[in-house]
């Protein structure tokens, strides 16, 4: 067994995941600003809620991963400060939103109709002081850690310690979003009925 021993995660569940209420219906985001944040009104609970070691999602100071979860497009309303926002890559599939001033990641939007995921903005809810989102699930991207400087050598640690926490580590997204992905590209291509 490799050695845990002061292996950090994300703050949201270094010393332990958070369960999530059933009855939870949303809550506020806010960004680090300390003054004119922007705060962004998220009125559901959230689903595949993840840490993510992707290059792309926005990680606090000191974090590994991010964390990350979906939301229905709809449920997500910019309440404060919208004029702060700016899209960080227009190139990007995922459009993810940032307070220009802080650099904190507010919510990231598909705009692309045929992409399996369009419809769910991907949130962070540890920017909400209210308790009750949907808990962690497992870990996405995890060898990508490597490409924003991870040491190879300390990848056995982490993924004892993604387990040790209850978080299973997949360098894709979790079995059930991947087969999503291929149910909706089956459908696209006629391999499964529409």
């Amino acid at each position: 067994m490799a050695n845990t021993d002061g292996v950090l995660i994300h703050p949201a569940v270094d010393n332990g995941i958070k369960s999530g209420n059933s009855n939870f219906s949303g809550g506020t985001l806010t960004c680090h600003c300390a003054s004119n944040p922007v705060k962004v009104r998220i009125g559901a609970q959230t689903a595949h809620n993840h840490v993510c070691g992707c290059t792309k999602c926005w990680k606090p100071d000191g974090a590994v991963f991010s964390q990350i979860a979906v939301v229905s497009r709809d449920a997500v309303e910019v309440i404060e400060n919208g004029d702060k926002l700016e899209i960080v890559d227009a190139s990007a599939a995922i459009q993810r939103y940032r307070c220009r001033d802080c650099g904190v990641h507010m919510y990231g939007r598909i705009e692309n109709k045929d992409h399996p995921f369009y419809g769910l903005d991907f949130v962070h809810t540890e920017l909400s002081s209210e308790a009750g989102w949907s808990a962690p699930e497992f870990a996405a991207f995890v060898s990508s850690i490597i490409e924003s400087g991870v040491d190879a050598s300390r990848m056995d640690g982490i993924r004892s310690r993604l387990r040790e926490i209850g978080l299973e580590p997949y360098d894709a997204l979790s079995p059930p979003l991947m087969d999503a992905i291929a149910t909706h590209v089956a459908k696209k291509s006629g391999a499964l009925p529409a």
